[in-house]
């Protein structure tokens, strides 16, 4: 089983360095001749998610990813990533639109409004969450499931083979996530 992880911007690294504590084949996304090496899973990390949106469409990515994601491979979003799976985005764009979620950009602020908390995954327990310029989901519809809460707002959510969160399970030593998404 590989691995494939957008790798245009952002937190893509340190999902690799979570893959490697759990022992799991990865490899990075950057060109369209990645996807050659036929990914049996796909990670969409955080960063910013209009620039990745665009780089997907100018670097010949959108389409194949979007085939691979409507036919069923696992995807794990985190953060931007949550944003490309929506179905809906206030204030921005839609990119995959695959997830029946609606989120929020940018709902806890700018870079200082970033921050660590403790809370309860359903199907893991208590996970460390590490929230940077982070959306949240407010709305959770049709097929999707709400995952975990923080503060009332909807901060993971699961869709079929879709995990999105919020926050950035990549910045902590806690594998349980990324364990959660693999057995998916």
């Amino acid at each position: 089983m590989a691995v494939g992880i957008l790798a245009l911007q952002g937190a893509f690294a340190e999902h690799g360095q979570m893959l490697d504590k759990l022992g799991a084949e990865h490899f990075e996304i950057r060109q369209l001749r990645d996807l050659d090496k036929n990914p049996d899973r796909l990670i969409l990390p955080g960063g910013e998610s209009t620039v990745m949106n665009k780089l997907l469409h100018e670097l010949g990515l959108y389409e194949p990813i979007k085939k691979l994601i409507e036919g069923g491979m696992p995807v794990f979003g985190t953060c931007a990533g949550m944003i490309l799976l929506s179905r809906d985005v206030e204030d921005g764009k839609t990119c995959f639109g695959t997830m029946d979620i609606r989120v929020r950009r940018n709902a806890y602020g700018r870079q200082l409004g970033s921050f660590y908390t403790e809370d309860s995954f359903d199907g893991i327990g208590t996970v460390p969450m590490t929230f940077i310029r982070a959306p949240f989901a407010e709305e959770v519809y049709d097929n999707a499931k709400v995952l975990a809460t923080v503060d009332g707002r909807i901060v993971a959510a699961r869709q079929d083979r879709q995990l999105v969160t919020a926050f950035h399970p990549e910045l902590t030593d806690d594998t349980s996530v990324h364990e959660y998404f693999m057995a998916m």
